[in-house]
């Protein structure tokens, strides 16, 4: 049954209009199947993150997210930082994605293994690998196989010094880079392949933005992560993900192990044309790992379902505009809102729009203005754009005159409130 849009109200200002600071507008929304939307009086910014109550999860980190919108259905420890362990080998698969997708390169392009590829990530390693000979050439596609299939340490040293001329440059121009432009500011790399450094850090909740990235912008390699094996060498070798032969509708992502930390495994799977992703991390034993990612998958997939909070376009709220022709902008979002809920309709949920304000004129239409969180107790469920719906022209001299004292004013106020 689809959700209605009741009332919409402000909760405050920012504190002087060259000092810009957060605005947020509360939404009340009515969820007709029996769960309650609040309208958020009192700001929720930088609420602990908390586990949902009904899951109980054995694994130090983790965190279960459905795929089309992103919504967080549980989490856990999920923004500490710890050896991300093989599991990091998705970030040189995305790198070299697209790279491919740019035109930097192609799948017939073929890389040296060079000795150092071959000592450290090849047979004599003792390591996962490829097996791929010393001074071989190797093209781009066979050692995507490898490195995704295999798990194949060789493979991504031959794709980063192919690409980069060596690994440490890929680890920090192209892996770093590629990181902070798909908004995971806490990663850090030292090599291409997870192997141990300290260096090598990633949260489970960057891991699976990582995974849902992957999925949904690159669904003509993501095939590669179902694949049930790979034979290089004359040597076959099986995909190391256990879901795969084991859970309905499973086809990805990628497992890890190193003894800072622990076993660990990103992993995706789909059932009723609903895509769950679950990143655990930390367990003592391998067996735990495939058991926990299973067992949280198939309470996500048990529990919940897909709703449609706001429609594309259609008005989540207004903000305040600072020196325009109108005093204030309607905010809409070019997707739809979803989140996911409890099926048993029994979900508190609070949803505000947080922008930078208030925002200058002139403005846009179509511009970027702030974003709609919606949280599921402390942890936040969705977070989705919001924009200027219409354009708004600069005001006269009376009108920005007005709005610069009244800002003035407030931030007075304000900042006379804060020392009390």
């Amino acid at each position: 049954m689809a959700l209605r849009l009741i009332s919409f109200r402000h909760t405050g200002v920012a504190a002087g209009a060259l000092a810009r600071g957060l605005v947020a507008m509360a939404l009340a929304v009515s969820l007709s199947w029996g769960g309650v939307l609040y309208a958020a009086n009192q700001s929720v910014q930088g609420a602990k993150k908390t586990e949902d109550a009904g899951f109980d999860g054995d694994a130090p980190t983790a965190i279960l997210m459905e795929a089309s919108s992103g919504s967080v259905l549980f989490e856990k420890n999920a923004d500490e930082l710890r050896a991300p362990s093989s599991m990091m080998k998705l970030v040189t698969a995305e790198v070299v994605f697209n790279a491919i997708k740019k035109g930097d390169i192609k799948l017939t392009d073929e890389y040296r293994i060079s000795e150092n590829a071959w000592r450290k990530g090849g047979a004599p390693s003792g390591t996962s690998t490829m097996f791929a000979a010393i001074n071989s050439k190797v093209s781009v596609d066979d050692l995507l196989h490898g490195a995704i299939i295999q798990s194949g340490n060789d493979a991504c040293i031959a794709l980063a010094e192919g690409i980069a001329g060596n690994e440490k440059i890929f680890a920090s121009d192209f892996m770093t880079k590629r990181a902070r432009e798909l908004g995971m500011t806490k990663s850090t790399f030292a090599n291409s392949n997870g192997l141990p450094d300290p260096g090598n850090k990633m949260t489970v909740r960057e891991l699976g933005m990582l995974a849902r990235h992957i999925i949904l912008d690159f669904p003509e390699f993501y095939k590669l992560f179902g694949e049930k094996e790979f034979t290089w060498n004359k040597i076959r070798q099986p995909n190391r993900n256990p879901l795969l032969n084991s859970m309905e509708g499973a086809d990805g992502l990628k497992t890890g192990y190193t003894k800072e930390g622990g076993y660990g495994m990103v992993g995706s799977a789909v059932q009723n044309g609903t895509r769950l992703i679950v990143v655990v991390n930390g367990l003592e034993d391998v067996e735990d790992r495939a058991t926990e990612a299973k067992k949280m998958l198939e309470w996500g997939f048990r529990n919940f379902e897909t709703r449609t909070l706001i429609a594309a376009d259609q008005p989540v709220g207004y903000a305040k505009v600072f020196g325009g022709e109108s005093r204030s902008v309607k905010l809409v979002a070019k997707e739809p809102v979803k989140v996911m809920v409890h099926k048993s309709g029994g979900d508190k949920l609070i949803a505000r729009v947080v922008y930078s304000g208030p925002v200058r004129a002139p403005i846009q239409a179509g511009q970027l203005v702030g974003v709609v969180r919606v949280w599921r107790g402390g942890n936040i469920a969705v977070e989705t754009p919001v924009y200027a719906a219409e354009s708004i022209g600069t005001g006269s001299t009376v009108r920005r005159a007005i709005d610069g004292a009244s800002e003035l004013v407030i931030g007075m106020f304000r900042a006379g409130a804060e020392k009390l």
